[in-house]
C-alpha cells in the first residue's frame, strides 16, 4: 500500500531532527584465519556490556555467514547522544574485536555536529539520508 501523497509531503516537510534522529550503523566484517571463537567470545562480552549499559541502543544484531569466515553487524540508536553513550561503554573491548579481522563500517542518517565532529578524519563514513519511506 502507498502512501498518500499529501503524507509523503507532510513528512518530507518535516525537520530532519523531528523524523531523522535515529542513527544506523552496518557492518561487514572477515575473520582472520582462526579468529572466528574469539570474535565470537568478545561479542558475547560486548552484547553484555551493551545489555547492561546502553540506555538508548535500539537493536544490536550480529549475523554470521553459512562458513562462519563473516559477518554482518546492524545496530540502530534513538539519537546521535546513544551512539556517543555507546562508544563511551564499549570502547575498552573495541580494539580486542577489531584484531579478529578486517572489514567496512557505516554510519547512516543526521549525527548531531558533537558526533559528526568525532567522527571526523576516521575510518568510518557518514551516509546522510537521500531517500526513504
Amino acid at each position: 500500500m502507498t502512501r498518500p501523497v499529501e503524507e509523503a509531503r507532510a513528512i518530507d516537510a518535516m525537520p530532519a531532527s523531528e523524523h531523522l534522529r535515529e542513527i544506523q550503523g552496518v557492518a561487514r566484517f572477515k575473520f582472520h584465519e582462526g579468529k572466528v571463537e574469539e570474535f565470537k567470545r568478545l561479542c558475547a562480552e560486548l552484547m553484555e556490556i551493551v545489555r547492561a549499559d546502553d540506555s538508548g541502543t535500539l537493536q544490536f544484531e550480529i549475523y554470521l555467514s553459512d562458513d562462519e569466515s563473516e559477518c554482518v553487524i546492524y545496530e540502530r540508536y534513538r539519537d546521535s547522544e546513544a551512539v556517543i553513550d555507546h562508544g563511551a561503554h564499549v570502547g575498552d573491548i573495541m580494539p580486542a574485536i577489531f584484531a579478529t579481522g578486517s572489514g567496512f563500517s557505516a554510519m547512516l542518517g543526521e549525527p548531531s555536529a558533537e558526533l559528526t565532529a568525532m567522527m571526523a578524519g576516521g575510518p568510518v563514513p557518514v551516509f546522510r539520508p537521500f531517500l526513504s519511506m
